[in-house]
């Protein structure tokens, strides 16, 4: 008799999952209506998040949708934007499991979109598909956007301490956010599609850590040397660089270890810091070659008063000889640490003011 009740028991709560998982509407990684943007990984099971605004959206008529996700070690935080408004931000951690990312809304037509909003310092997300709520259908993937914007940067670019708002600078994931930094804000403003390779203490030829961006700008997976991207996967109309921040700090440091590995024991002439931005900005013209490209620098010291670096990249761009090659620096904020959220809203109004009068979409 106890057996046949347990039976009888698995068979009732058996049929119960199945009906909860017949009224939902469940999207994996690979399906068509998911609008990936980012250098994404794509493997049977999951799509692979790195970068820094790296996201996925859809379209669908319910009120609620939820995200299978697996962080790598529970450091990444996502930005949720429902209808285009941001709602709300979430922690993972590094279990397998479903977050909820909207519940309770009017029945009808809605989007949602999951943004990473911490570089890849923090490890890699996987993600494995949306879960939208009972009744709800799927909707025709979000529209291609008008333009698409790719930037190469380092901590700024990343939005490293933007959210930190006791001057201690800390760029710990819950301080970073890369969804409000400039490249992310502009490419906003333009609607356009935003790329981001960027990680925070890069350099073009020295790094605060082993790697430089020369070294990393054509992978996929940053850990990986030998996960290359593949370029005509993403074809942007408008390139922005800023890098030189911290080369400009390291080559100051003879006792760094990275300047020994990179430069011995003498700093390199300007002539080689010249020739090594203008080899990196070639390695981008030949990926793209119709883009046009800004070679920005700023807003930290590296464009105070006096600093020789925006003459480097001047010099640089001067000997490429492409009109459609401009440098861009933006003032020096001239306060400590990186640029908060206001300063990132500045530099952006002031990018957005340079492309308006500059760039010819």
């Amino acid at each position: 008799m106890r057996k046949t009740y347990f039976i009888v028991l698995f068979l009732f709560l058996s049929a119960g999952v199945s009906n909860c998982l017949a009224q939902s509407v469940v999207l994996k990684s690979k399906d068509n209506h998911i609008r990936y943007t980012g250098r994404i990984n794509m493997t049977d099971e999951a799509a692979e998040f790195y970068w820094t605004g790296s996201s996925a959206k859809i379209n669908f008529k319910g009120t609620g949708a939820s995200v299978l996700l697996q962080d790598e070690r529970g450091d990444n935080y996502f930005t949720v934007i429902v209808d285009d408004k941001v709602i709300n931000t979430i922690h993972l951690d590094n279990t397998r499991r479903v977050y909820t990312l909207a519940e309770g809304l009017p029945d009808g037509t809605h989007s949602v979109e999951l943004f990473k909003r911490t570089e890849w310092e923090m490890g890699k997300t996987t993600f494995y598909q949306f879960i939208l709520a009972k009744d709800a259908s799927i909707l025709p993937p979000p529209a291609t956007k008008k333009h698409r914007i790719e930037f190469f940067g380092n901590s700024i670019t990343c939005g490293y301490a933007a959210e930190d708002t006791t001057g201690k600078d800390r760029g710990t994931a819950p301080y970073e956010n890369g969804y409000l930094a400039y490249g992310a804000i502009t490419a906003r403003h333009f609607d356009a599609d935003y790329v981001c390779t960027s990680k925070s203490g890069i350099g073009i030829l020295v790094s605060w850590f082993p790697l430089i961006m020369p070294e990393m700008y054509n992978r996929l997976d940053p850990t990986d040397p030998t996960s290359l991207w593949n370029f005509s996967r993403y074809t942007p109309d408008l390139v922005i660089i800023n890098l030189f921040q911290n080369d400009s700090w390291i080559v100051t440091k003879p006792d760094n270890p990275q300047f020994k590995e990179r430069f011995g024991t003498k700093a390199p002439e300007p002539d080689q810091i010249i020739r090594a931005y203008r080899d990196f900005v070639k390695s981008i013209r030949k990926k793209y070659p119709k883009a046009q490209i800004i070679c920005a620098l700023g807003s930290m010291d590296a464009t105070k008063q006096g600093s020789p670096w925006p003459g480097y990249i001047e010099k640089a761009v001067a000997g490429l000889n492409d009109k459609s090659i401009y440098t861009h620096f933006f003032p020096y904020k001239n306060t400590s640490g990186h640029p908060s959220v206001k300063e990132q809203q500045a530099m952006a109004d002031d990018l957005i003011g340079f492309i308006d009068k500059t760039v010819k979409w």
